[in-house]
């Protein structure tokens, strides 16, 4: 967990299992909010919830606060798993980490950004950084998750995976 640049981001995928969904298992996407997004399409517009890492503090911190900005709610307790990085199109690297729990989505309350909108006009305006939050199985995730994103997902699955067969075969 590394201190900062201006190009390193920190974010937040809860997951929870599940006993209806398919695969077991949902994690928590969020849709960025303002109005540059408001026209985007679905696919590939969504994001782990996440923010720039700020001078001299944790990957793992700032992906804590972030999250708390972001959903309005603390991170559930429990371990990180540390999902690695991924790197933007836009050269930002995205640090992720994974943390079981569950949220209710009608209940994030986002913090908000300023800006000037319309473009030139000199009105300044409040936005929420997210907009919504929703819960889905992994193979949705991977198509509505900016592209440089998904690999987070199959992290974790391979992160459980490895967890559950260290697990059941501890206990034999």
């Amino acid at each position: 967990m590394t201190p900062t640049s201006t190009r390193r981001s920190a974010g937040i995928l809860l997951y929870r299992r599940t006993t209806g969904a398919p695969v077991g298992l949902e994690v928590l996407i969020a849709f960025p909010g303002g109005p540059i997004w408001a026209r985007k399409p679905d696919a590939g517009s969504w994001s782990l919830p996440k923010g720039l890492v700020d001078a001299g503090e944790s990957d793992w911190d700032a992906a804590r606060r972030e999250y708390a900005e972001e959903i309005g709610s603390p991170v559930p307790d429990g371990a990180p798993i540390d999902l690695g990085e991924v790197r933007l199109k836009s050269g930002k690297t995205v640090i992720g980490f994974a943390v079981e729990g569950d949220l209710d989505v009608g209940t994030v309350r986002s913090n908000t950004f300023d800006l000037v909108w319309p473009p030139r006009s000199g009105r300044m305006q409040s936005f929420p950084e997210i907009d919504r939050a929703e819960w889905c199985v992994p193979d949705e995730a991977r198509v509505r998750l900016n592209p440089a994103q998904a690999p987070f997902v199959d992290r974790l699955l391979d992160a459980l995976g490895s967890l559950e067969t260290s697990a059941g075969s501890s206990s034999r």
